[in-house]
């Protein structure tokens, strides 16, 4: 959640609003997916399962799980199907079962070293797509089945898929927040920081090795980087006043901050030392929620300088603003696509706060979720979804969107609340 998700109130309103906010389920909590919606096309495929091994199973279910919740596949029953990666596929018989595609492969294991061999096939051309082996211990084994799910999704669709990417987000128990880093279906949840005292705000580096985050454990709002694979963490914007909103540059040097400072919230650049601090603009009112575009050259970033909360856009020198959001008297929290092409944001209509898609060269808008209260919009590395809090039931759940808005999914914790999601890019 960031500093205008619940309502557009004065800085320090909004941040105490943050603080207050949160509550989650129990450290390690697995999250489960529900799922609605079809895309508007699917591809019919079969996942056989991996013979030679009892994990190969497994493997199998994590590959058609990570697919199905794509909404763009339609998975063809394999129920009998006796494949290793070696056999001759019939291509004829695969095809009668209404598959286009067949997946099938094996899983062997030799001193706790497993080994997967997979292949893909095109039933109706009668050709091999793809064929690659993956090794690794036994932790492993669900990392290197979203890899394989990638593979599928990338040659099928076109698209790079984005099943062994990661999450990031806030929990709470009580009066104990954690910030959680998980697979991208929710799965293998990891603490990475366990506080007494709020955590908002995160953003991963660009090379997904580090978070920054804003934590309140000094008393107020101070910005923190965190080494994912140490733990080490470094508090790099404690100025005066609030310090919040990080957003990296896509360099993976610098980030953008929202400093109080110099009185009111206002957009500031610096480097990952705390050196070179610069503020960006000088506006009268309120400033925040920057994002840097995929070019590093601009800011979209959140203000009320117009009267009402709207999204702008201004060079990273500095300049005057350029207005992006029109329709609607409160459009907040921006997330640009990674093509730079589309921006989402959550846009009151009517009274529920829903997330909104704009095309960035038409001006046209779409609306993507029905509300009541959706915050947090964050791009998939692909640009095919968007992450996002939300509550439904009375509950507080993280929910995935199509940009198409056709397909959802639900990752709903079993107790408390869960906010703050961002999704991770590509790492490999």
């Amino acid at each position: 959640m960031t500093s205008f998700a619940t309502s557009w109130r004065s800085w320090a309103g909004a941040m105490l609003a943050a603080a207050a906010a949160f509550a989650a389920p129990q450290a390690q909590a697995q999250l489960r997916v529900d799922i609605s919606g079809v895309g508007a096309t699917q591809y019919p495929i079969a996942i056989a399962d991996f013979n030679g091994h009892a994990q190969g199973r497994n493997v199998s279910e994590i590959i058609r799980s990570d697919l199905s919740r794509s909404g763009q596949f339609k998975l063809v029953n394999a129920t009998g199907a006796n494949l290793g990666a070696e056999s001759q596929v019939s291509f004829a018989e695969w095809s009668n079962r209404g598959a286009d595609y067949l997946a099938y492969g094996s899983v062997t294991e030799a001193g706790g070293q497993y080994n997967i061999s997979y292949r893909l096939v095109d039933n109706l051309r009668q050709t091999q797509l793809d064929a690659v082996a993956f090794a690794g211990s036994e932790r492993e084994l669900r990392r290197l089945s979203h890899r394989i799910a990638d593979r599928i999704y990338e040659h099928i669709t076109g698209v790079r898929g984005v099943f062994s990417t990661r999450i990031a987000y806030v929990l709470q128990t009580g009066d104990t927040y954690e910030l959680q880093i998980a697979d991208a279906d929710g799965q293998n949840p990891q603490v990475m920081l366990r506080s007494k005292h709020s955590i908002i705000s995160p953003a991963w580096s660009p090379d997904g090795k580090q978070l920054a985050y804003v934590s309140f454990e000094l008393g107020k709002p101070v910005v923190y980087v965190q080494t994912l694979a140490s733990g080490q963490r470094t508090s790099v914007a404690n100025f005066k006043g609030n310090n919040s909103a990080p957003a990296w540059a896509p360099n993976g040097n610098q980030l953008a901050v929202v400093l109080s400072r110099d009185g009111i919230s206002q957009i500031y650049t610096m480097n990952l030392d705390g050196t070179g601090l610069r503020r960006v603009m000088r506006s009268p009112l309120i400033d925040t929620e920057p994002q840097y575009t995929p070019d590093g050259n601009s800011l979209i970033f959140t203000s009320d300088r117009g009267g009402s909360p709207q999204i702008y856009r201004v060079p990273v020198s500095g300049g005057d603003a350029q207005r992006l959001t029109f329709q609607g008297g409160y459009n907040i929290s921006p997330a640009l696509s990674p093509d730079g092409n589309n921006l989402v944001y959550v846009a009151r209509r009517n009274g529920a706060f829903r997330l909104a898609l704009l095309d960035l060269s038409s001006g046209s808008e779409q609306l993507l979720t029905a509300g009541p209260d959706d915050e947090s919009p964050s791009f998939a590395p692909n640009g095919m979804q968007v992450l996002y809090s939300s509550v439904q039931d009375g509950r507080s759940v993280l929910a995935v969107t199509s940009v198409d808005g056709r397909v959802r999914q639900t990752l709903s914790a079993l107790n408390g609340k869960v906010r703050e999601p961002v999704w991770g890019p590509f790492t490999d």
